[in-house]
């Protein structure tokens, strides 16, 4: 049994979380993957997934031999690059998390480029709005707005960009266009509501500075809801440039207040703690922190 391709072939099964999407990602047949995981098994005597009618999920045993696998895979693979001397050369499968409507708007239009420039990379985009276990979920980077991050993750900031306030055109002709901060009481906020998410903004003119809780009837728990609330008209929000960015170009929405700033948002990577980010993850990182 070849050892490191046996570790690849449990780490696709751990990821993919079936024997048979596995095989479709090595692309070889299904019993080749069962084998290699049977014998990996024999070899360690112990059972490293349980197999249930829902499906796969590794013992606690499976757990801990993959992050070792996948931490000697990822090692292997980053000599084989540097012996070959080009990043050109990366192969493997890059699991990105990512916001859905980041990800939507600034992630997947720019893949094409970063795959064509390595072809023998596979990429896998988790668009979840939640926040996740990157060792459980097997994710190589993660990547998220305005966030603060647990001490399981290892943080690296790649951008950052202005925060808005924003509203429809629709809107301010029919509600009329504020001028100072404080006259945002008097108008509908649409509120994003999620836990480490704060709706107390505080804006600043240049020795100025106004702080104050957003108040309104709208509470929203996706940055796709806020969006499609604030392009129908409903009220004003306060977002990154980003969540925004060809609306803002095309005039359906329109930035007010914009003599006071508030607090940029950092678009920061994320790598599961006590793992050295592969070659791959930081490849994309960089592809990324260049295109925005």
């Amino acid at each position: 049994m070849d050892r490191l391709m046996a570790m690849s072939t449990f780490i696709r099964v751990i990821e993919t979380g079936s024997f048979s999407a596995a095989a479709r990602h090595l692309r070889v047949g299904q019993p080749a993957v069962s084998k290699a995981v049977a014998q990996l098994e024999e070899r360690l005597g112990v059972r490293l997934l349980s197999r249930t009618t829902r499906g796969l999920s590794p013992t606690d045993a499976g757990l801990s031999f993959y992050e070792g696998a996948k931490r000697a895979v990822d090692e292997a693979d980053e000599a084989e690059n540097a012996a070959r001397g080009t990043a050109a050369a990366l192969t493997g499968l890059l699991r990105i998390g990512t916001s859905v409507t980041f990800g939507r708007l600034h992630v997947v239009p720019r893949l094409k480029a970063f795959l064509d420039a390595h072809p023998r990379l596979d990429v896998e985009v988790a668009m979840d709005d939640r926040n996740v276990d990157l060792v459980e979920e097997g994710v190589d980077v993660m990547l998220r707005l305005g966030e603060s991050f647990a001490p399981a993750h290892i943080g690296r900031k790649i951008a950052a960009c202005r925060r808005l306030v924003v509203a429809a055109p629709s809107y301010l002709a029919r509600e009329g266009e504020p001028i100072a901060p404080d006259e945002l009481s008097r108008h509908e906020a649409i509120l994003f509501v999620r836990a480490g998410t704060s709706n107390r903004w505080t804006f600043r003119r240049g020795a100025e500075e106004v702080s104050l809780a957003g108040q309104g009837r709208l509470r929203v728990t996706s940055a796709e809801g806020i969006r499609e609330a604030v392009l129908s008209g409903i009220g004003f929000t306060v977002g990154s440039e980003w969540m925004f960015d060809a609306e803002l170009r095309s005039g359906a929405v329109r930035p007010i207040l914009t003599e006071w700033t508030l607090p940029p948002v950092e678009l920061r990577a994320l790598f599961p703690a006590g793992r050295k980010a592969s070659a791959r993850a930081r490849t994309f990182v960089e592809f990324l922190a260049g295109s925005l």
